[in-house]
């Protein structure tokens, strides 16, 4: 029983020694994702919580709170393409270009540069003179840089969404905006001649159902 304790314990001692690898891997990608170390260290925390927790049961009959599968590197790598090192096996890389459009009616003018004069002020506490918002374009795009540069940043009740569509096209070239001129609006857009439309999304804002039901007697 001496010798299981003591298997026990250096069973433990490798959970807590992977568990700070794992954290020193997580802190050193400063959040990139699928970061290989954050993988390697989470694979073998993984792999130590699950022989804790064997070795626990044969011991005492206990379980801890980890409800987790041994899992196999090598496995693992080539399922998730983990692996450093190992080339991409399909010949054929692509480039998928998705290309969105989405109108707005906008009710009041000077509404909506107003709450983009404020998303200004606030991405900018420090000055004490914010030069004015000048136009519904220069408003849009305020809200665009001061948000995630989504759509979603301009989903504000100045603005009044209405159709939309979403266009993915299997391109043969990136889009090279050096070559479009910066007042050019179509060029950027415009699908070449040997690109592949995969499919069309369209959009439809949600529509209220009226308050006083006119049509419900």
């Amino acid at each position: 029983m001496t010798d299981q304790h003591g298997e026990l314990e250096a069973a433990l001692e490798r959970v807590i020694e992977a568990a700070r690898h794992h954290l020193a891997a997580v802190r050193a990608a400063e959040g990139r994702i699928d970061d290989d170390d954050v993988w390697q260290a989470y694979v073998a925390l993984n792999n130590a919580s699950y022989a804790y927790d064997e070795q626990l049961m044969d011991a005492f009959g206990e379980v801890t709170p980890w409800d987790v599968e041994s899992i196999d590197p090598n496995e693992a790598d080539q399922r998730f393409g983990g692996a450093e090192g190992v080339e991409p096996t399909d010949p054929h890389p692509q480039v998928i270009s998705v290309r969105q459009r989405r109108d707005y009616r906008v009710p009041s003018v000077s509404a909506l540069i107003r709450v983009a004069e404020a998303a200004r002020r606030e991405g900018a506490p420090g000055e004490d003179q914010m030069p004015p918002v000048e136009g519904v374009g220069e408003a849009v795009l305020e809200l665009l840089q001061s948000g995630d540069g989504s759509l979603g940043a301009l989903d504000v009740p100045e603005l009044e969404p209405l159709d939309g569509v979403v266009m993915v096209s299997e391109v043969g070239t990136p889009v090279d905006l050096e070559s479009f001129d910066d007042d050019d609006p179509v060029g950027p857009f415009q699908p070449a001649a040997d690109d592949r439309l995969v499919g069309r999304l369209d959009e439809h804002p949600f529509m209220e159902l009226d308050d006083e039901h006119d049509h419900v007697r």
